[in-house]
């Protein structure tokens, strides 16, 4: 068994941590996390810094927001039931009209990472139907996180 992380650690440099309990019936067949609910923790962590950010207005229209265009995901240890998640986010990329996230899965009962994704944002108009460039405010916010003053 791969030897245990720091996990506090390795969670310093996100831009966005949560925690969550690993759900019973998350597991499969096969005694572990089915993987869809690796992109699913993410997508739980990508959703806390966009409204964190005041990229998304819920509950109201919003012409302008963020939508994924792409993301992956690297399994590196499986987790089981009970156990208890850290997921953390942070802003890698800054282009004209999008931005790069990496996220962490942590396992808790682990102490390790347990998967390394990306997702690919893009700044889109929900109203005319394609991608636009970011609002300077949302560079602004975003380039802060990467270059901290």
């Amino acid at each position: 068994m791969p030897k245990s992380e720091n996990i506090d650690e390795i969670l310093t440099s996100c831009h966005e941590v949560i925690s969550a309990p690993v759900v019973w019936g998350e597991i499969d067949a096969f005694g572990h996390l089915n993987n869809i609910y690796f992109f699913r923790y993410f997508e739980n962590c990508r959703i806390s810094f966009f409204d964190r950010m005041g990229f998304t207005q819920f509950g109201t229209l919003s012409r302008i927001g963020p939508i994924l265009a792409e993301t992956k995901c690297r399994y590196k240890a499986p987790i089981t039931y009970p156990d208890t998640l850290r997921i953390g986010g942070k802003v890698i990329e800054i282009g004209r009209d999008r931005f790069k996230m990496e996220l962490l899965l942590v396992s808790e009962k682990l102490q390790r990472t347990a998967a390394v994704g990306e997702a690919l944002v893009v700044c889109y108009d929900y109203e005319e139907g394609h991608k636009i460039d970011m609002p300077q405010e949302w560079t602004a916010k975003l380039s802060a996180l990467l270059n901290p003053a």
